[in-house]
């Protein structure tokens, strides 16, 4: 799993430098166990993974966006709704005023002990970026599981008669694409119209917007580029179609990541990498320092790059938002 580490974190890169703007979103990871274990997944989360966000650094990330002022809490995981805190994270941020998306895989809705899930999530006014890599059965079982393109269906569809995905309603609900190999993801524009026609016909399905993300070749998708001798030419297409202009964009200019022992990074890539986000001169910053330094301390701070960057400026772009061009 680890074998693509040492070619993704030389600190040789020809990827330009960056450096952060003020903070607008806390990406934090409640935890690696997830009921899945998706081919493309950079964490490689799975139902055997056991590493989740205790008490008192949830405490701590709700410290952080009052010291901040951070708008925008992304939660993410693994499910992160098996963290037995991630409710009780959800109402102390929304009691902030504060903007939370659950990064949701939808099958997660069905799993025992989940049952009121979806009407919480709707009460709450959770933003849902759901995880449906295609709208075809066959597609979505070879990448998550099989009969998870079912169970996807029927959540979605409990989503829609709650509310999300209606234009009227506050609920939104987004969908997220993945490519099935190595390949950039095709026109984002164009792919959510497929995915709203087909969605729409088959199955009375509707949401707000599709965003395709490209696969990063890190964690278990790098190892499979690996194992398949694709890494390096998976790698040279990420290179060749970087864009300049894609630069402003990326998330990790206006957001942090956080793992769930507290420790932040610049993005939830190299969260993956172990690329700790240097503030005030330190090589592994903890949310404590975070919280100790002033409000202002992260603006103009320097952001680590590496090759594995390029994933984000190639073709039209890729962040946890979908494309940037």
């Amino acid at each position: 799993m680890h074998a693509v580490l040492p070619r993704l974190d030389a600190q040789r890169t020809t990827f330009p430098a960056l450096r952060r703007r003020s903070l607008s979103t806390l990406q934090v990871n409640l935890g690696y166990k997830c009921n899945q274990s998706c081919v493309h997944c950079h964490v490689a989360a799975s139902p055997q993974r056991t590493e989740m966000m205790d008490a008192e650094t949830v405490d701590l990330v709700i410290d952080t966006l009052k010291h901040t002022g951070a708008k925008t809490l992304d939660l993410t995981g693994g499910a992160p709704e098996l963290n037995q805190y991630f409710r009780a994270l959800v109402q102390e941020a929304r009691a902030l005023g504060v903007k939370v998306i659950d990064r949701c895989n939808l099958t997660i809705l069905f799993e025992p002990g989940q049952e009121t899930l979806a009407q919480f999530l709707a009460d709450n006014q959770v933003a849902i970026t759901a995880s449906l890599p295609c709208y075809s059965v066959e597609n979505v079982d070879k990448q998550r599981g099989e009969g998870v393109f079912d169970d996807s269906i029927r959540a979605l569809q409990l989503l829609n008669s709650l509310g999300y995905g209606d234009a009227s309603s506050r609920l939104e609900l987004n969908l997220v694409y993945n490519p099935q190999g190595p390949v950039l993801p095709p026109n984002q524009q164009q792919l959510q119209a497929d995915y709203q026609r087909v969605l729409g016909e088959k199955f009375g399905i509707t949401f707000n917007h599709l965003f395709a993300i490209a696969n990063m070749p890190i964690q278990r998708f790098g190892s499979t580029l690996i194992s398949k001798g694709t890494f390096d030419s998976y790698m040279q297409t990420l290179r060749g179609a970087h864009k300049e202009e894609n630069i402003d964009g990326v998330m990790c200019r206006d957001q942090l990541s956080i793992d769930y022992l507290g420790y932040v990074y610049d993005c939830d890539f190299n969260q993956m990498l172990g690329l700790n986000t240097r503030v005030g001169g330190r090589t592994r910053t903890h949310l404590r320092d975070v919280i100790a330094s002033a409000a202002n301390a992260l603006v103009d701070g320097p952001i680590i790059v590496r090759d594995h960057c390029y994933g984000c400026t190639a073709g039209q772009g890729s962040s946890c938002g979908g494309a940037l061009a």
